[in-house]
């Protein structure tokens, strides 16, 4: 068996596709296929986090909650999504083969490792960014995929609106991050 393992690490095909990361021209024409496929079979754009609400309050609701008169979810439209269930949910269904395709690319290039935590300030400032990012997302309306690359490639401003807004709370986090996290 390990010798199976030896002969598919050796293999050209292998290190060129799955163990070495792909160019950023290959990264890009490969998003812009997913994006044309996915508007092509579901007729709205790319995104990751408008699933995030309707899973929140499926957690809600499971716990007793009702979010029947809450006006995000006071529409026709959130109703019947709310009713279908998380499986029935196509952008539910595309976070997580993101959330396993992610994995499984992680895997199959041997770089799967779970580290030491270093310090507690890093772990400090890993919930606070993902908080602020999410936080942030529903606040524009979609995260980097679903405001940024989706926005840009149907030719809306706020997809350029939010790419300037990106590059700068990206610096001003980077820096942030560096002074007091590191």
């Amino acid at each position: 068996m390990n010798e199976f393992f030896n002969k598919i690490a050796k293999n050209t095909y292998y290190k060129k596709l799955i163990k070495n990361p792909f160019t950023y021209v290959t990264g890009a024409v490969l998003l812009s296929v997913f994006q044309i496929a996915i508007f092509a079979s579901s007729g709205n754009p790319w995104g990751v986090t408008g699933a995030f609400a309707n899973w929140g309050a499926w957690i809600y609701e499971l716990f007793g909650g009702s979010v029947d008169k809450w006006y995000y979810f006071s529409d026709a439209a959130s109703q019947a999504t709310l009713e279908s269930g998380v499986l029935n949910n196509g952008a539910s269904l595309q976070d997580f083969g993101i959330i396993i395709g992610a994995f499984l690319a992680v895997l199959l290039a041997s770089q799967f490792k779970i580290k030491k935590i270093k310090s507690w300030r890093q772990v400090i400032a890993a919930v606070l960014g993902g908080l602020l990012m999410g936080y942030g997302a529903r606040l524009a309306g979609g995260c980097n995929i679903g405001a940024l690359f989706s926005g840009i490639s149907s030719l809306s401003l706020s997809g350029w609106v939010f790419a300037a807004a990106l590059f700068i709370g990206a610096f001003i986090g980077s820096k942030l991050l560096a002074k007091y996290f590191m």
